[in-house]
């Protein structure tokens, strides 16, 4: 478990460990980096070292509602920040079933996957006027790369639906291996209740989902995937967008957006930071920016958010790193 670093330095310190003064450096770091919002999570045993470092050169201009957490390709957890109770997460759900798909089916360099075949629940639930969907018609045959790519980027609930179907049998089953595989993973924090998101009883946190995220990139079908700015859909002359456009900026290679009124604006991220020569892998997660309004003001301000945390690292990463190589 991490050290929750307080608002307050006298009562965050009277809770330390005397015989382990290396964490004192840890708080300091921490209250350096997260400045007076909220709470800052460092890793348990971090001691003083190349972490606290890192995390006291960034000072980073952290969200000022919801939840928020960062960690850095080969040098670990940055923080997170926020509260630590676990909130809807809308669309984020999708990651976790992208992940179960492909590790019931997984799929190689330039493999499409098998043909999945469009239900009737799927084909009905393209016209739902309240929730994100993908125009795909019943009988329709369609691969599950492509059905993949409707899902996560223009986040098609009834696409996330048929997915769970087709590998589970039935949505409530594959919500099972979805709750399996977070167990696995360690998000303790975690609830799925359905394979979209659309419900507002899956919950989780920016921890948890941090978790996910780092793992889920591992995967090269999912990784390409969630880069596409957009993707064709057969039968129909206009592509659909990716709704991340954070994709916009430099570097940034995913991951996904989700919003609702509940859970507000969501997003879960990935950029690539230029350091030397190389290139360092950076994840970031925004839960509950602008809850209760609507999902578009939301998702605007998850990405704004998002932005401003991937900007700072884009411009003090890669000297702070370099002073502690």
């Amino acid at each position: 478990m991490p050290t929750l670093v307080k608002r307050s330095v006298r009562t965050a310190y009277a809770r330390l460990p005397r015989e382990r003064p290396g964490v004192v450096w840890g708080l300091v770091a921490a209250l350096l980096a997260g400045g007076a919002g909220g709470w800052m999570a460092l890793p348990e045993g971090d001691g003083g070292g190349r972490l606290s470092a890192v995390v006291a050169g960034l000072d980073l201009p952290w969200p000022d509602e919801g939840q928020a957490a960062l960690a850095v390709e080969r040098v670990g957890d940055l923080g997170a920040v926020g509260s630590r109770r676990a909130v809807p997460i809308a669309s984020l759900t999708k990651v976790m079933t992208a992940y179960v798909i492909l590790k019931d089916h997984p799929l190689g360099d330039g493999q499409d996957g098998p043909p999945v075949e469009v239900d009737g629940q799927a084909a009905a639930e393209a016209y739902s006027p309240s929730e994100s969907t993908a125009p795909v018609v019943e009988g329709q045959r369609l691969s599950q790369r492509k059905l993949l790519e409707l899902m996560l980027l223009p986040s098609a609930n009834n696409v996330a639906r048929l997915l769970a179907r087709w590998d589970a049998g039935s949505e409530t089953k594959f919500v099972a291996k979805m709750n399996a595989a977070a167990a696995r993973l360690g998000m303790t924090d975690t609830t799925y209740t359905g394979a979209s998101g659309i419900e507002a009883t899956t919950r989780s946190t920016a921890a948890d989902q941090l978790k996910l995220a780092r793992e889920a990139m591992k995967d090269p079908a999912l990784r390409a995937t969630v880069a596409l700015r957009s993707t064709a859909v057969p039968g129909r002359a206009e592509p659909v967008r990716n709704t991340n456009e954070l994709l916009a900026r430099p570097g940034v290679v995913g991951l996904k957006t989700g919003s609702s009124t509940p859970a507000g604006g969501n997003l879960v991220w990935a950029a690539e930071v230029p350091e030397g020569g190389k290139r360092r892998l950076v994840y970031g997660v925004v839960l509950g920016q602008r809850a209760g309004t609507s999902p578009a003001e939301g998702r605007r301000a998850a990405l704004e958010s998002s932005g401003r945390l991937l900007d700072a690292l884009r411009e003090k990463l890669p000297a702070v790193l370099g002073r502690q190589a």
